[in-house]
């Protein structure tokens, strides 16, 4: 038997992942364009910007590219400086500004660096296919599926994550806030796309977990105080809905919602999945199974048969279906098979139990905590030996610390909703699209979570303006070669889509 990961670690691993690093310190109107003057403290060991050139391959053709790391300054009401964030921008040389797309590309967290998605999925060098399996081995290679092929890329770390830092350690809290950092990374974003003379140019949101929460968030600041609207935004393993993730070991609809994703682990875990049986087992999922949740606990043999259907999907023993009267909770984590530790960021993914004689909880994750913590190291390297852009500071890929202090503005995490914002984005910018795309063995942030958001939108204009794409894998779905090579070719159409008629 597999070893159980209490409810209480799962939580703490779904907010490591779901929160976001933050800014808030709102920049004056006259704050400076360009690098301020060099600070004291903590911003002293930030070096100058580092502009280097490169060329890179991809769709068949050569490019040459400017990329550039540094970080831009943010100022509070009185005009001193309040942070450095830490960016990474990748410039296509000679394309026409008017039309060539750049992308804003954000991760969660809490204090979650853009690294992941620049090195895994969408950056001009990527970790290898063995990642996974042999981290400690990892090295870059060029990225064959790099979005550079169809958009300019800037990675943006917020305050407290990467080499982002507030100038005043002590006031970092308060950069640490739904609402802030809404508010201050839309300075950021309006600031270089001043500095750069990229006004013009269609403007792309990119956000993993809560980062696809915050692209939502920042589409609206960016909107309402920045006058900059958004061309289009692509959410990977978003954040949507709190009151639709938490509780499915009480909730009927929470428990369906994750069920479909727990069906697809138990298929890749036995190399069986087929689209028509995922279809099947969302047919169940938000039919038989939600209803019979929904009311009485079923008795005798009709028990006997539900509680049967719900193993065989979940490959979850009957017994711990029956002892839960079929809502799973974390108990998907004890499923029969070899020996080891299932991740809720892919539960089709398994790693040794470090203590198999300990029923203890030791909270860790073998996707979180494991390989891809390997992705920090990896891009200081790159940084540095790259990119030019050398300091000792130490860069934080996942600072947990953020996670404990931060600020909703509904009542705490469950409450937290995109929908609202997604509602008025699609009412008030008719050009808007947005794709959701999801790894369909992901637990953190099960995709029906999403389906179900997107089904009960009301049509706002066009039909089809916000798609969900599925993709083999967990919340980080991209770190497997063949579905980061599928959903950069859904992306580029995406893409395609938005250009001017």
């Amino acid at each position: 038997m597999l070893r159980r990961i209490s409810f209480r670690s799962f939580l703490a691993g779904l907010v490591v992942l779901l929160l976001a690093a933050a800014a808030q310190a709102q920049p004056s109107e006259g704050g400076a364009a360009g690098r301020a003057a060099p600070a004291g403290g903590v911003l002293a060991l930030l070096p100058e910007d580092s502009v280097t050139q490169h060329t890179v391959t991809a769709g068949g053709r050569t490019m040459a590219t400017t990329a550039t790391a540094g970080t831009i300054p943010l100022f509070d009401q009185t005009g001193k400086r309040s942070a450095a964030v830490f960016y990474t921008a990748y410039v296509l040389d000679d394309a026409p500004a008017e039309t060539r797309p750049v992308t804003f590309v954000f991760n969660g967290g809490p204090g979650a660096a853009s690294a992941y998605l620049q090195l895994g999925l969408a950056g001009p060098r990527a970790v290898g296919p063995d990642f996974a399996r042999d981290p400690a081995r990892a090295r870059l290679h060029d990225n064959p599926d790099t979005w550079l092929a169809f958009t300019d890329l800037v990675f943006v770390d917020p305050v407290g994550a990467g080499w982002s830092r507030a100038a005043d350690p002590d006031t970092a809290k308060d950069f640490w806030s739904e609402r802030a950092d809404a508010q201050s990374l839309a300075k950021v974003v309006a600031l270089y796309l001043a500095q750069n003379r990229r006004s013009v140019s269609p403007k792309f949101l990119l956000g993993e977990s809560y980062g696809g929460f915050r692209s939502v968030k920042l589409a609206r600041a960016l909107q309402r105080e920045q006058g900059v609207l958004v061309n289009g935004i692509v959410m990977v393993s978003p954040f949507v809905e709190g009151r639709l993730m938490f509780g499915a070991g009480r909730f009927a609809l929470v428990a369906a919602l994750r069920l479909p994703s727990l069906a697809a682990a138990a298929l890749d875990r036995r190399d069986a999945f087929t689209p028509e049986a995922l279809a099947a087992a969302e047919r169940f999922a938000l039919t038989d199974y939600l209803t019979t949740l929904a009311g009485r606990p079923p008795e005798g043999e009709a028990a006997d048969a539900f509680y049967a259907r719900v193993a065989q999907l979940t490959g979850v023993s009957p017994d711990i279906v029956a002892r839960s009267r079929g809502f799973i909770g974390d108990a998907y984590l004890d499923q029969a098979g070899a020996d080891g530790i299932v991740s809720a960021y892919d539960a089709a993914f398994l790693s040794p139990d470090p203590f198999p004689d300990s029923p203890a909880d030791d909270g860790f994750d073998p996707v979180l905590d494991g390989y891809t913590q390997a992705l920090g190291g990896l891009f200081v390297g790159h940084a540095r030996d790259a990119l030019g852009f050398k300091t000792v500071l130490t860069f934080n890929l996942l600072n947990r610390d953020i996670a404990g202090q931060w600020r909703w503005e509904a009542r705490g995490i469950v409450q937290a909703s995109i929908e609202r914002d997604l509602r008025e984005l699609l009412a008030l910018n008719p050009d808007l699209d947005v794709l959701v795309a999801h790894g369909r063995s992901d637990i953190v942030t099960p995709y029906s979570v999403s389906r179900y958001l997107i089904d009960h939108l009301p049509l706002l204009g066009r039909e089809g303006r916000v798609a969900l794409r599925l993709y083999k894998g967990g919340h980080m779905f991209y770190f497997d070669a063949s579905a980061r090579t599928a959903f950069t070719a859904d992306a580029a159409a995406f893409y395609r889509s938005q250009e001017a008629p």
